[in-house]
């Protein structure tokens, strides 16, 4: 085969390369795994390259999910590592080497760049340093980083279809282990409370924080169900998702998740189910269905044998009441990232000798980053709510031209919100994932459908000219310079070159009106007035 002159020398240096490396990994490890190894790491290079879109999903879903502490045998790995420093390799060619990646401002990156900014000066200042430095860099960073990633490279239809797609699978292969779990006994906590990773350290060892990585996917399984045209293979992964995730969030017995959920499936059933009577109806009876079905009532902290409020509820309060104390105590930046369990003796009203969580997405917020703070995230909540609403509007004002995987993931992200702000009342979410990945997809999908179809009749309105500013109009003047008016920009009248009519005015006069008998408005009249053409005669230029 003929290999092109200026290529070849090329080739052959790389192939000489490329076996001196593997010849050199294989003295130092005489494995013969190691040239499969050696092998499968150019095709890798080579596809995180071409497929960054995939290779920032599988970080999000390694990371949000924890399927590596889901599944023992991809502990080891270091999978999430890998998929981080892909990820930002990726970022750093597409914006800067190969320009394909053309990043955007929102309104809505301001709210959370002015939150992200407030913690980052919290953490020096946080009364428990090595604690909230640990969550910032180890677990906020990477967070808050791939807010803006996946907000950037989410830019066609496909994209949104693949990251539902994986967020949804994801979902459902830890709900497998989940009940799993709970069929064989594995890991529970008080007697009927399903956890996954608890001996390992893992954050799915705590239900409550499990039954909100179990709630999010949630709403994408219902889209897939609900959302027309979706297709039949999206229709029965959306309904076997729903059946997995509803019966291992009822396993965690978590009355936030319930809570949640119901948000969930009421949002999906004002949308599609035009009889409110029966909405509301139904929503009441699956309401105590859930909750009877879940054996919330059967928790050892949810019962109370003087008939008050149980354990849990007790707790709750004054871990709210401890909340409320450090915010008055560091009203600008709170106590710190991830220090309210550090805090909590020194501010609960009631010491029962053990630290306690927040239980609350709200009340976390406000005691780690200040009342500053606090309505800073207020904003940033309420705009992103703002935003999916738009975004639904336009779905909905063009349901035969959006495609469905739009839908699917507008809808998906605007109610997986929805469900976390109701369930956040139970369940501490302020800086973990749930928040901040409907946000990256809320805000792709809003530059998404603005750029393609615009917001009022599917495309977008021609930008008006913009009027110079007060001190570009002084400059000109003081530059002797003449402002443009309106009609300098009016297409002139062509000009006849002709040699048969009479010669124009001189240059530098302009030139004066014919004379009329009846005056002025006569003689504009006049002007207006087509004049007859002699026969035999041309006609004027302007008439051919």
């Amino acid at each position: 085969m003929y290999v092109p002159s200026p290529t070849k020398w090329r080739q052959i240096t790389i192939a000489v390369v490329a076996c001196l490396l593997v010849w050199l990994a294989w003295r130092g490890m005489p494995n013969p795994a190691v040239a499969f190894v050696i092998a499968a790491v150019p095709l890798g290079i080579i596809g995180v390259f071409r497929a960054p879109v995939l290779v920032v999903l599988l970080f999000v879903c390694f990371s949000f999910f924890r399927l590596h502490e889901a599944f023992p045998l991809l502990y080891s790995l270091k999978i999430p590592k890998m998929l981080s420093l892909a990820a930002i390799t990726v970022l750093f060619w597409n914006i800067f080497i190969a320009e394909t990646l053309k990043p955007y401002w929102r309104r809505e990156f301001t709210p959370l760049t002015v939150f992200i900014v407030l913690i980052t000066i919290g953490v020096p200042l946080a009364t428990n340093l090595p604690e909230a430095q640990n969550y910032y860099t180890q677990t906020y960073s990477k967070i808050v980083l791939m807010v803006f990633i996946v907000a950037w490279l989410l830019r066609e239809e496909q994209h949104f279809l693949l990251g539902t797609r994986l967020i949804v699978i994801s979902g459902m292969s830890i709900a497998y282990v989940a009940i799993f779990n709970k069929l064989n006994g594995i890991g529970l906590v008080e007697e009927t409370r399903v956890t996954i990773g608890r001996d390992i350290g893992s954050s799915l060892g705590d239900p409550n924080d499990l039954s909100s990585v179990l709630q999010f996917p949630l709403s994408f399984a219902l889209a897939f169900l609900l959302t027309p045209r979706s297709g039949i293979l999206n229709r029965l992964l959306g309904l076997t998702a729903l059946v997995m995730l509803m019966w291992a969030i009822l396993a965690t017995q978590s009355r936030g998740a319930l809570m949640g959920t119901m948000a969930v499936f009421g949002m999906y059933g004002f949308r599609y189910i035009k009889n409110k009577i029966l909405l509301i109806g139904g929503g009441g009876l699956a309401a105590m269905g859930l909750y009877i079905g879940a054996g919330v009532g059967s928790r050892k902290t949810a019962q109370s044998g003087d008939g008050g409020l149980d354990t849990s509820s007790e707790q709750r309060l004054h871990a709210w009441e401890a909340a409320i104390g450090m915010a008055t105590a560091h009203p600008i930046f709170g106590v710190g990232l991830h220090c309210y369990y550090s805090n909590y003796f020194a501010y609960t009203p009631v010491w029962d000798g053990l630290n306690h969580a927040v239980h609350s997405t709200w009340f976390g917020v406000l005691g780690e980053s200040g009342w500053l703070g606090f309505a800073v995230f207020i904003t940033l909540f309420v705009g992103l709510l703002r935003t999916g609403i738009k975004s639904l509007k336009i779905v909905d004002n063009h349901p035969g031209v959006i495609s469905p995987a739009v839908s699917i993931a507008t809808q998906g992200a605007l109610t997986g919100l929805i469900g976390t702000a109701v369930s956040g009342s139970f369940l501490t979410m302020g800086f973990s994932w749930p928040i901040y990945v409907a946000a990256s997809f809320l805000i792709s999908l809003a530059q998404f459908l603005d750029e393609t179809y615009g917001v009022d009749d599917g495309k977008r309105p021609p930008a008006a000219p913009k009027t110079p500013g007060m001190l570009k109009r002084l400059s000109r003047r003081l530059i002797g310079r003449r402002e443009p008016a309106s009609h300098d920009h009016e297409p002139k009248p062509p000009v006849d070159d002709g040699g048969g009519g009479p010669p124009g005015p001189p240059h530098g006069r302009a030139a004066e009106p014919p004379e009329s008998p009846g005056g002025p408005r006569a003689a504009d009249r006049d002007e207006r007035r087509p004049r007859p053409i002699r026969s035999g005669a041309n006609p004027p230029r302007n008439a051919e």
